[in-house]
């Protein structure tokens, strides 16, 4: 999807997920698990061997959106689900993908795209890194539904501030269970999250999070991690819809305490989710291409994106409303 900037896409603006905290602990929780050569082989790519080899790019690109030359990207952050929340929560590719991509249509695109050894060192570093931050975005559950442009335009109030729903769950409850949104702070979070991993609350879940993943079925796999998160609209997010919430006098405490722990198990959920994807992708395709057959691979020709786009179709709903307002994401992260 780097290539459909040469197709003439229109420069959009777009919306983040999780804010700087949430995804840098997604980071950092996957460097964690990491096998050593694929570990080895994302240090090279990034050029970068520090500790925080992954956390220091989690949010390039939401940096690359807000540009002129990264507008066209904004589409990829997000699925827009046309369901009905809370009555049905679903997701349905053919049908929520925009017609210029989303999130699922990105992650299998850089998926092809890092594992390509005829793209170059560039294509494939920008590959890495929106993959390190798209599979945290799928996990962030109203970044996988359309109503209200995902929580953008549900008001309401959080610790006597007004905003919205959706920079409440990206970023200033994160914020408040951790106590900041440095580096440092995610870093501290993703220790504590992975020792629930592997030995908590989360040890019994893990293997289900990545059952079935595959890097061959790429729109496959992210449109079930989609699946998973929308789910949650309708049972933790906004179990008694939208206008309850913003009814709600303040969403602190009894609504934070709620659901901060399920942001904790989508937190750890995409972490160990972009650890298993990064290691498929050096063991399917980094470890394996020096042997393998050129005429086994891709055409070059697909390799632009184009392929994961759905079938072409007349602009859904939400895709109208969003380009109505320029993609705009105007709250903090």
């Amino acid at each position: 999807m780097a290539s459909y900037v040469l197709f003439g896409l229109v420069t959009l603006q777009g919306v983040h997920a999780w804010g700087v905290l949430g995804h840098a602990t997604v980071a950092y929780i996957a460097q964690n698990y990491l096998t050593a050569d694929t570990a080895s082989w994302a240090q090279g790519v990034l050029n970068d061997t520090s500790s925080s080899y992954l956390a220091n790019i989690a949010s390039f690109a939401d940096t690359f959106r807000a540009t002129a030359a990264g507008a066209w990207s904004a589409p990829l952050h997000f699925i827009d689900a046309e369901d009905n929340p809370p009555t049905t929560c679903n997701v349905n590719f053919a049908r929520d993908c925009g017609t210029a991509g989303c999130v699922v249509s990105a992650i299998a695109n850089y998926t092809q795209r890092a594992g390509d050894a005829r793209l170059t060192a560039a294509n494939i570093n920008e590959a890495v890194k929106f993959l390190v931050h798209f599979v945290g975005d799928v996990t962030q559950p109203l970044h996988d539904e359309a109503l209200a442009l995902g929580g953008n335009n549900i008001p309401v109030h959080f610790m006597g501030f007004s905003d919205n729903l959706h920079s409440d769950w990206d970023t200033f409850m994160p914020q408040e269970r951790v106590g900041g949104g440095s580096l440092a702070d995610a870093r501290s979070w993703a220790n504590t999250l992975i020792a629930e991993i592997n030995t908590g609350t989360f040890s019994s879940q893990k293997a289900s999070w990545i059952a079935g993943d595959n890097t061959a079925s790429a729109t496959t796999t992210a449109t079930r991690w989609a699946s998973d998160a929308n789910a949650l609209v309708c049972t933790v997010v906004m179990p008694q819809g939208a206008a309850a919430l913003t009814a709600t006098p303040d969403l602190f405490p009894t609504y934070y305490n709620g659901v901060i722990g399920t942001i904790e198990l989508q937190i750890a959920k995409g972490g160990y989710r972009l650890a298993n994807w990064l290691n498929m992708i050096f063991t399917k395709e980094v470890a394996r291409r020096d042997i393998e057959p050129l005429a086994k691979r891709v055409p070059e020709s697909e390799l632009d994106g184009h392929s994961f786009l759905p079938e072409p179709r007349a602009p859904s709903r939400a895709e109208m409303a969003r380009a109505a307002l320029g993609y705009r994401c105007d709250h903090e992260h």
